[in-house]
């Protein structure tokens, strides 16, 4: 499916949110400090895969993986490199992706001390893509919420064909933009764990940062991260 067709059919439901397509192709983007910006070809942080890890990711071949929840709408492009390749492009690779809701809640799991609430047979804003020729796959998602003690995050994990992990590893958004977005109707407001105070970001920020977002609340981000993986 072509990128201009796979946006404005997934945003079917979304309020009509096609202008993400428009944001995807207008060059425009945040402002990442410079101390934030990779260095090239190096290979991503390796972070945890809980406390909320996908249970079973083949079962969730999706390129929409919103379900039922609300909130600001955000397009994922990811691109996978293989470090053994000189950083080209890794194709055929599964790229599975999960995060939390606007108000920080996991599907697939809950009555727990750190999710009280029960969305143990829910499956939302989780999914697995193939990764094409160009080692692109893209998510249509919403911005993630934040819980207790993290900053806010997306996780994912890129295996090979035969689904052995490559790479677990987490990506995290510029400040500025969340706070705009928390703002916003169906979140929580501010009191999320800063990047630089971040348990998991602590030590690998620069590699963790998202590339790009660009976007508005109206019309939806778009966010891009490259992600670099040893075969």
């Amino acid at each position: 499916m072509k990128r201009k067709e796979f946006l404005t059919k997934g945003m079917v439901g979304l309020g009509g949110v096609v202008a993400l397509t428009a944001l995807a192709n207008s060059g425009k983007k945040s402002e990442i400090p410079e101390e934030f910006v990779s260095e090239d070809c190096a290979v991503s942080p390796r972070e945890t895969k809980g406390p909320f890890p996908n249970k079973t990711p083949a079962d969730y071949v999706r390129e929409n993986i919103i379900g039922d929840r609300k909130g600001v709408a955000l397009l994922v492009t990811l691109t996978i490199l293989d470090k053994n390749s000189n950083c080209e492009p890794l194709p055929s690779a599964l790229v599975d992706i999960w995060h939390c809701d606007n108000q920080g809640n996991y599907s697939e799991y809950g009555n727990s001390r750190m999710q009280r609430n029960d969305l143990t047979q829910e499956h939302f804003l989780r999914g697995r893509q193939i990764t094409d020729a160009n080692g692109r796959v893209s998510f249509i998602s919403i911005f993630p919420g934040y819980y207790r003690g993290r900053a806010p995050h997306i996780h994912l994990e890129v295996l090979n064909g035969s689904e052995k992990s490559l790479l677990v590893t987490q990506i995290a958004f510029p400040e500025d933009i969340c706070d705009t977005v928390y703002a916003a109707q169906n979140y929580q407001g501010p009191g999320y764990v800063s990047n630089s105070r971040d348990g998991v970001f602590g030590s690998s920020l620069k590699q963790n940062m998202a590339d790009a977002v660009s976007g508005n609340i109206s019309d939806g981000y778009v966010l891009e991260k490259s992600i670099v993986v040893t075969t």
